[in-house]
């Protein structure tokens, strides 16, 4: 049988030894090394800017129009301030955590800047609890009842917090509640762990008291508020207790019932303090203004008035809604102003009590309606008219009447006109100063210097870039679609002419 000649024609060799010494393929041999030389510096480069971007997460560039991978500036100043080491305990490993949602890869990114701000103070930790069974012990006083109670620990020395899903995101309650689904919507981290760091790093807190057992409205949106600018609070009863003499700041909210005149004098006597005064009152009428004589004689004492009736404003800039002028924003006057952070944003109230200042050596307004507005009395009539009661003068609807001691110190008794002022649902709003400007008025009654800091849950549904100006738009419009583009198109034609003509 003949053999098969597997030699190929000499012809065929001589071709592959031309072609490879031919121009075109030593083109081709430099295009393809020069396209493996970016492929794997392309690499590199990722893998460099990954790594810088984990020990240097400040170099992350957020393009987010609402700056949602960001820390706000007053938290990257608190942070670089803390002079305390404190450590943010995060209950899941770091990948379990991340994998939950788009908000918890958020929160994530936040507490790398956080920590990155610190200057080494703070550090976040993530802690797979099931894997540390002992870990829960060395935190006796939270409650582990739950696995879902708990989502981070901040703490700082012998102090600690826990903080809830509720205190770190936002999320459809109803879902969760209905379905056992979270729906996330917001992101509230920041805030959470900020509070938390001042309430474990703060040694000797000013205490705070509410007073009890007369039918009061719902306070715990201040008492929230309270807790988050680490304040100690306590409740009391008048009518079997005695407010704690280092007490500074007491509040008396919305009463649906009368003190007795037992109550009202343990009440005179924390404020006189022993004739060294420094203390202070905060009273919030009811809406529905009761009868409280024993309260109406006590302000009197402080040169004020409640008065029966609700405030309207007719000024339409004022209006928080067109459908009511019961419900307005309020203007300042010169006291509490200057410690706010932004004094442009207004402070709301709505179905408010007039409060008359009886005694202008005593008193003095804290915020004030337009000259536009009135007062709407309960027994008012078909005959009323809503331009007779416009008095051309601005209202009251938050007072001060102070009294000083034979110290330096004064005593002070705050009252403002609506309890509505104080809900949580209102507080939370950011385009409203009511909770700051509570805020800063405890403060500084209470000598603090740290005024906490507020801020917004941030959303990721608006994920376009933050450029909002005409100008801006066009020019980036003809950089990408036209200048780019062009340029691309020119270098293609050069070296496509450039070639041809080898």
């Amino acid at each position: 049988m003949k053999e098969k000649n597997t030699n190929k024609p000499k012809h065929e060799k001589g071709k592959i030894r031309a072609f490879l010494k031919s121009r075109k393929a030593k083109h081709g041999v430099i295009s393809v090394a020069i396209t493996a030389i970016f492929v794997a510096a392309v690499i590199v480069v990722n893998i460099i800017c990954g790594l810088l971007v984990d020990r240097f997460p400040d170099i992350k560039l957020d393009f987010t129009s609402n700056k949602a991978f960001a820390i706000q500036e007053d938290t990257a100043e608190y942070m670089n301030h803390l002079d305390k080491d404190v450590t943010v305990n995060v209950l899941m490993s770091e990948s379990n955590f991340e994998s939950q949602s788009s908000y918890f890869v958020q929160a994530k990114n936040l507490l790398e800047k956080m920590e990155s701000s610190s200057n080494g103070k703070l550090t976040v930790k993530y802690i797979d609890v099931s894997s540390n069974p002992s870990f829960a012990s060395k935190y006796p006083d939270v409650d582990w009842s739950t696995s879902a109670s708990n989502l981070v620990i901040v703490e700082s020395g012998e102090q600690y917090r826990a903080l809830g899903l509720d205190d770190c995101f936002e999320y459809d309650a109803e879902t969760a509640a209905a379905y056992g689904y979270y729906n996330y919507t917001g992101t509230k981290i920041e805030q959470a762990v900020v509070t938390a760091v001042l309430n474990v790093t703060t040694t000797d807190k000013a205490k705070a008291c509410f007073i009890t057992g007369n039918q009061e409205q719902d306070y715990s949106g201040i008492k929230s508020l309270l807790e988050n600018n680490a304040y100690e609070l306590s409740e009391v009863s008048l009518a079997t207790g005695d407010i704690d003499p280092e007490t500074v700041v007491t509040f008396l909210f919305a009463p649906s019932v009368d003190l007795d005149e037992s109550a009202i004098d343990k009440l005179a006597a924390w404020l006189n303090n022993e004739d060294k005064q420094g203390k202070t009152l905060i009273y919030v009428p009811c809406a529905d203004k009761v009868e409280t004589p024993n309260l109406d004689d006590f302000l009197k004492d402080w040169g004020m008035q409640v008065n029966d009736g609700y405030v309207f404003e007719t000024s339409p800039n004022m209006l928080v809604s067109n459908s009511s002028p019961y419900a307005f924003v309020t203007q300042y006057t010169d006291y509490y102003k200057d410690g706010l952070k932004n004094s442009s944003i207004p402070v709301v109230t709505s179905d408010t009590h007039n409060i008359i200042i009886s005694d202008t050596a005593t008193a003095h307004a804290l915020l004030t309606t337009t000259d536009a507005a009135g007062v709407y009395p309960l027994d008012a009539d078909e005959s009323w008219d809503y331009n007779d009661a416009i008095t051309g003068e601005p209202l009251s609807v938050a007072a001060e009447g102070v009294k000083e001691g034979g110290e330096t110190d004064s005593s002070r008794v705050i009252v403002f006109g609506s309890y509505m002022m104080f809900t949580k649902d209102v507080m939370k709003v950011n385009s409203f100063n009511n909770s700051a400007f509570l805020m800063n008025i405890v403060n500084t009654v209470s000598d603090k210097q740290d005024s906490g800091i507020t801020i917004e849950s941030k959303s990721l549904d608006n994920k376009e870039l933050g450029v909002t100006d005409v100008t801006t738009t066009n020019l980036l419009t003809i950089i990408f679609i036209v200048v780019v583009p062009a340029i691309v198109l020119i270098i293609g034609i050069i070296v496509w002419i450039r070639r041809r003509n080898k």
